[in-house]
């Protein structure tokens, strides 16, 4: 572990700056949406925190719980002025999903619960699309229409396909995301109202295990070494997400307070207070090294 320790108050510790911490680690696992972006543009400082980090020598993957393969990550990126030689390689919550349906563990057929611009998520598997009545199991990538729906606009349709005892994969695990002044509700939504009817939901990206034993992998191939947890600071904005993945993971987490969290992190969002941090995580069971308000050096 590192030598970063909580105040000897137990309050989750503020820091103004990226710098003070980034010499401790040899690698970034950091989140992108919340945390580089807001879902329509990039939040100022983070490409100029992102490029010094690497010019110091550290390695920047980026982890997204985004349902779709990692390739559409930086060309979204490039058009919110984050260029590709800020960070060294993206993985998302669809690649790890994807590995995981190439197996066949869920069937052969499936059915798409998702916008169909989403078709990327599944696009070369050898999985087939079929209709909903004949599917062996659900692949979730998000609501139909995030701008306007909410789970309870599914209730019958989570229940017709729990009526055929169905397992659903989730591409993306989060819960909701803002996009732009907009809260909208993402597929992991979706997975837990079907939990809660007593369907059997499946999870890879963060906060679960697979995408970071992908993201383990990714790291020692750009390292050109095995990179020790001690040595990875994991950087994100949601507390049940990124901070309690890392967690469960035994890696650092610095919890960005200005993402999907800040309207309870303290009066002033430029300045979180220990106080108001330390209550969230404490009600999260999360504890990160630190907080942020944005990742800026």
């Amino acid at each position: 572990m590192t030598d970063i320790t909580p105040s000897q108050s137990g309050l989750v510790p503020i820091h103004s700056s990226f710098e003070e911490l980034a010499n401790r680690y040899e690698a970034l696992l950091c989140d992108v949406w919340g945390v580089l972006h807001n879902g329509v543009e990039a939040y100022e400082g983070v490409v100029d925190a992102l490029t010094q980090y690497r010019q110091g020598g550290g390695t920047v993957l980026l982890l997204s719980n985004a349902s779709g393969p990692s390739v559409g990550i930086p060309p979204m990126l490039e058009e919110m002025g984050i260029p590709r030689d800020a960070y060294d390689d993206v993985l998302t919550s669809g690649d790890a999903t994807r590995a995981s349906v190439r197996t066949g563990q869920f069937g052969d057929t499936f059915w798409h619960l998702g916008p169909e611009r989403n078709a990327v998520t599944f696009e070369g598997l050898p999985q087939r699309e079929v209709r909903e009545e004949v599917a062996d199991f659900i692949l979730c990538t998000a609501l139909v229409d995030a701008g306007r729906e909410t789970p309870d606009d599914y209730v019958a349709i989570l229940a017709r396909l729990k009526a055929r005892d169905l397992d659903l994969v989730c591409a993306n695990p989060d819960i909701i995301v803002d996009h732009g002044e907009q809260r909208r509700f993402c597929g992991g939504a979706l997975a837990a109202a079907y939990s809660e009817l007593g369907g059997r939901s499946h999870y890879f990206g963060k906060p679960h295990p697979p995408i970071y034993e992908l993201a383990r992998t990714k790291l020692a191939t750009l390292a050109g070494k095995a990179v020790a947890d001690s040595a990875i600071l994991a950087v994100g904005d949601g507390l049940l997400t990124d901070i309690k993945g890392a967690n469960d993971q035994g890696i650092d987490a610095l919890f960005v307070t200005g993402g999907i969290a800040v309207e309870r992190c303290g009066p002033n969002p430029e300045n979180p207070t220990s106080e108001a941090v330390s209550e969230v995580c404490g009600e999260a069971g999360v504890r990160p090294i630190g907080a942020i308000a944005r990742l800026r050096w």
